[in-house]
C-alpha cells in the first residue's frame, strides 16, 4: 500500500473522527481525519508546484506538531523523500545531513528559527524554506499556511510505485557521520501492518505519541499504524508522566509506544495504580532493554495493561515482538519474528545457527530499507551475506521456537533514554582538541537512562586539558545527550596485537555483575 493512502482510506472511512489531538506546552488543537486529508493534499500540491522532480528530498525539522501528519503524508504523495532531522543536532550535524541529503525544501518548526537561521549559509542546495508556527517570516522563507493556501484539496495526479523512495531517517554510524536510511513506500507499509497486528491497534484505540516523531519508532512504528488502523492520536509534548497521566484521563488514551526510560518513571511512582488510567491498556516498547522489575511492577500494579515488546531498526523496521501473553515466561527476551518478515540468526558464512548458539541477527524481505542514500560501501555491508538478508550488527540467540535474546550490540553503539548515541561521533569531536592522543568512548550504566557515554583520554607529552573543555568541545558539536557523562584522563590503554583500543576491557568494571545488551 501507498503510504499517502492509509490516510485516504481512513478520511473516507471515519471523515469527521479526530484524527490527531494536539497537547501542546500552549494550547490544545484537534484535527479530523477529513481536515488531515485535505492539508496533506495541498501540501502535496504546494510543493509539485515547486517543480520537483521525482525523489527530490523535503527535510522535516519540527517538534511533534499537528502539521508533522500532514507533511509525513503530503509529502508521500508527490514522489518526493521525506527526510526526517532530528530537532537535537547541534548545527554543525544539522548543516552537515542537509547537505549529506541533499535537502532542496526545508520545512522546520518556528522554535526551532535561530537553529535553521544559523546554517543557512551552509546550505546552498536548499531552494525553499516554509516555517510552521508564525506568520512573522523573513524574506527568505514562507510560512506554512501561506504556501499551501488556495491549494487544491484534492490528491494530485501523481503515478506512484510502492517500491518508490519515500522517506529517510539518519542513523548514526560507527565509521564516523550519521547515514540516511532509505526506505520505500512498500517497506514502511510492511512495518506498519506488522505493529496493527502484533500491537492489536484497532479504530477505537487512542494513540498517544510521546516520543520524538522524526524518530522511526514514534513516526512509522506508532503514527503511521495508528492512521492506517483509523485510530485517534494525542501528540503529548513535551513528554513527562504528569503529561502523560492527564492525557490520559482527559483524552481517554488506550494505547502508547515507549522508551524503557519513560516506562520507568512511571514504574517509580509511588500511586500509580489510584492515578486513573483505566483506558490505558497496551504499552509497547522498545530503544534499549527494559529492566524485568520494570515489566513485572507495571503488570502487578496496572493489571489491564497489556505489554508488547518489539525488536527493530531503521534499517529493517519491527522484526520482533514479545506478546503480553508470553510474559513472564519470555520475560528477557525481544521476541520472534511477526508473520509478514523473516528474521534469523545467523553465522557468517549465512547459515542459521542452531537453538542457543551466538550469531548475528538478521532480517529479509519486503521490510528491508532500500540502501543507505549515497553510502555503496556500508550498503553492500548491510546486504553483505546474500540471499536478501540485511544485517542489524547485533548478536543473539535464538531458542527453539525462534524467539531471540541479545547478547550483545556489535559496532559499539550505546543506547542513552532510547536514543542510540555512536562512540564514534564523539571521539571524533574530542580528537579536534589539539591536545588529544587517543581517545575511546564507551556506554557506562546509569540507572535513569540506561546507558551514558563515557571518555578516556590519552593526551599528547607535556599538554593539559580539562574536563570542563572536553565538555565544551562535544556540547558545541554534538547533541547535549552525546556529551560524556564520566572523563578520565588516561596514561594508556589497553590494546590488541594490530593496535586497537580493547573498549571491552575498559568496560568491564562498570558492567561486572550487570547485563549488558
Amino acid at each position: 500500500m501507498l503510504t499517502g493512502d492509509m490516510l485516504r482510506r481512513s478520511a473516507v472511512r471515519f471523515p469527521r473522527k479526530i484524527a490527531i489531538t494536539y497537547r501542546g506546552p500552549d494550547r490544545r488543537a484537534q484535527v479530523s481525519y477529513a481536515h488531515l486529508d485535505a492539508q496533506a493534499n495541498q501540501l502535496a500540491h504546494a510543493l509539485l508546484d515547486l517543480g520537483l522532480e521525482k525523489g527530490a528530498k523535503v527535510s522535516m525539522l519540527a517538534r511533534n506538531l499537528p502539521e508533522y501528519g500532514a507533511v509525513f503524508f503530503g509529502v508521500a504523495r508527490t514522489g518526493c523523500v521525506l527526510n526526517n532531522i532530528s530537532v537535537l543536532y547541534a548545527p554543525d550535524e544539522l548543516a552537515w545531513t542537509l547537505n549529506k541529503s541533499d535537502t532542496e525544501v526545508l520545512i522546520f518548526d518556528a522554535a526551532l528559527a535561530d537553529k535553521v537561521a544559523a546554517v543557512r549559509a551552509q546550505c546552498p542546495g536548499i531552494g525553499h524554506y516554509v516555517m510552521i508556527g508564525s506568520s512573522g517570516v523573513d524574506a527568505g522563507t514562507v510560512s506554512f499556511d501561506a504556501f499551501i493556501h488556495g491549494q487544491p484539496d484534492t490528491p494530485p495526479d501523481i503515478v506512484l510505485c510502492e517500491d518508490d523512495a519515500f522517506c529517510m531517517t539518519y542513523t548514526g554510524g560507527t565509521t564516523g557521520r550519521p547515514k540516511g536510511v532509505l526506505a520505500s513506500h512498500r517497506a514502511r507499509d510492511v512495518t506498519a501492518h506488522t505493529v496493527m497486528v502484533e500491537e492489536n491497534i484497532g479504530p477505537r484505540d487512542v494513540v498517544a505519541i510521546v516520543t520524538p516523531l522524526f524518530h522511526v519508532a514514534a513516526l512509522n512504528i506508532m503514527f503511521q499504524p495508528a492512521i492506517l488502523a483509523g485510530a485517534s492520536t494525542v501528540f503529548v509534548t513535551p513528554w513527562s508522566t504528569e503529561n502523560f497521566i492527564q492525557a490520559v484521563r482527559d483524552e481517554g488514551v488506550t494505547a502508547t509506544f515507549m522508551v524503557p526510560t519513560q516506562a520507568n518513571a512511571l514504574a517509580t511512582l509511588p500511586d500509580l495504580e489510584t492515578m486513573g488510567l483505566d483506558s490505558w491498556t497496551k504499552l509497547s516498547f522498545a530503544g534499549a532493554p527494559m529492566p524485568d522489575w520494570v515489566q513485572a511492577d507495571l503488570m502487578k500494579r496496572l493489571p489491564r495493561l497489556r505489554l508488547t515488546q518489539i525488536y527493530g531498526q531503521s534499517e529493517v523496521g519491527v522484526i520482533a515482538a514479545l506478546p503480553w501473553y508470553r510474559l513472564p515466561e519470555k520475560l528477557g527476551c525481544v521476541g520472534q519474528q511477526p508473520y509478514n518478515v523473516d528474521v534469523a540468526v545467523l553465522r557468517p558464512d549465512g547459515s542459521r545457527t542452531d537453538p542457543g548458539e551466538m550469531g548475528e541477527v538478521a532480517s529479509r524481505g519486503d521490510n528491508l530499507m532500500l540502501e543507505y542514500y549515497n553510502e555503496p560501501e556500508q550498503t553492500a555491508a548491510f546486504f553483505k551475506l546474500g540471499n536478501g538478508w540485511g544485517l542489524t550488527g547485533d548478536i543473539g540467540v535464538s531458542d527453539e521456537e525462534g524467539f531471540i535474546t541479545l547478547v550483545d550490540r556489535a559496532k559499539d553503539m550505546l543506547i542513552s533514554g532510547g536514543e542510540n548515541v555512536y562512540p564514534k561521533e564523539i571521539e571524533d569531536a574530542i580528537y579536534q582538541l589539539d591536545e588529544v592522543a587517543e581517545c575511546a568512548v564507551f556506554g557506562i550504566p546509569d540507572d535513569r537512562w540506561g546507558e551514558l557515554p563515557a571518555a578516556y583520554i590519552l593526551l599528547k607529552p607535556g599538554r593539559t586539558l580539562t574536563e570542563e573543555a572536553v565538555i565544551a568541545q562535544c556540547e558545541a558539536r554534538l547533541a547535549r545527550l552525546k556529551r560524556p557523562r564520566l572523563i578520565k584522563f588516561v596514561d594508556s590503554f589497553p590494546k590488541t596485537p594490530i593496535g586497537k583500543i580493547q573498549k571491552t576491557i575498559l568496560k568491564e568494571p562498570y558492567w561486572q555483575k550487570r547485563k549488558k545488551i
